[in-house]
C-alpha cells in the first residue's frame, strides 16, 4: 500500500526487536509519525494495554487521545480463543474459522450482545463527562500494543471509516507478516515496527508486558485535559 511502512518482514534465523517496554515501543512509533506533529492527529488507543502507550504517541504529536472501543467474540467453551471482534458500533467481525470452533449464528449473536453490553460499560467508566471524540476530518492514529490475528484492529478500523477520517493509520510495534498484510486493506497507511515470522504471542517481543488496569487508562486519558490547560 503506497505510504505505509510496514517495517522488514523478520525470517527464520534472523532475530527481531525485542521491546523493553510498552513505553519504548510507544516512543519508537511516535518517531516513525513524526510528519503528523502539528496536523492535530487523533490518537485512538485499543484499551487496555496500548493506551500508555497512546498517550506517549499523542504527546509527542501535539494529539488528542482517545479510546477505540473493540471487544474479541469468544469461541464456545473456549473464551481465550477468539473467533472474531465487534466494535463500539455494533459491527462483527466473524473470522473464517468460527463455525468450526462451533459457533452457530445464534451463538454469536448472542455474543455480540454481551460483548457490547461489557463496551458500554467500559465508555462509561473511562469517558463518563463527554461523549467519544470525533475522528471526522481527521487524521486518526489507531494503536495497539502488538497485533496477533489482527481480528480486533479490523473491526476498530472498520468502525472509523464509517465515521470518515481524513486519513486512517494503523500503528503498532510488532504483527506477524501475513496480519500485516491483512489488516493494512482496512486502512489508509500501515506503520508497523517488527514482522516477525516466528510470532506465538504479543508478549513474546517485550521483556516487560505487565497487565494494565482501568486506573492507569483513566489516567492517561485525563492527560487531554492537562493539555488543553496548557494551550
Amino acid at each position: 500500500m503506497p505510504g505505509s511502512d510496514f517495517g522488514s518482514p523478520v525470517g527464520p534465523g534472523k532475530e527481531s526487536t525485542v521491546f523493553k517496554d510498552r513505553s519504548e515501543a510507544a516512543r519508537l512509533l511516535a518517531e516513525r509519525l513524526a510528519g503528523y506533529r502539528g496536523k492535530n492527529p487523533l490518537v485512538l488507543a485499543v484499551p487496555r494495554g496500548a493506551v500508555p502507550m497512546g498517550r506517549i504517541i499523542a504527546d509527542a504529536l501535539g494529539a488528542e487521545l482517545d479510546v477505540v472501543l473493540v471487544r474479541k467474540l469468544r469461541a464456545p467453551d473456549n473464551p481465550e480463543f477468539a473467533i472474531g471482534s465487534v466494535d463500539e458500533t455494533g459491527w462483527a467481525f466473524v473470522a473464517d474459522h468460527a463455525a468450526r470452533a462451533g459457533a452457530t449464528q445464534d451463538y454469536i449473536e448472542r455474543e455480540k450482545a454481551h460483548q457490547l453490553s461489557l463496551i458500554r460499560a467500559r465508555r462509561a467508566r473511562y469517558t463518563p463527562v463527554r461523549p467519544p471524540i470525533d475522528p471526522q476530518s481527521r487524521v486518526v492514529i489507531v494503536v495497539d500494543d502488538g497485533l496477533a490475528t489482527g481480528a480486533t484492529m479490523i473491526s476498530a478500523l472498520h468502525g472509523l471509516r464509517q465515521r470518515k477520517p481524513q486519513k486512517l493509520i494503523c500503528a503498532v510495534p510488532v504483527a506477524p507478516p501475513e496480519t500485516v498484510e491483512r489488516v493494512a486493506r482496512y486502512c489508509d497507511e500501515m506503520v508497523c515496527l517488527e514482522q516477525p515470522w516466528n510470532f506465538y504471542a504479543v508478549g513474546q517481543f517485550y521483556r516487560h508486558f505487565p497487565q494494565v488496569d482501568d486506573a492507569e487508562v483513566i489516567q492517561a486519558l485525563a492527560g487531554n485535559e492537562r493539555r488543553a490547560d496548557n494551550l
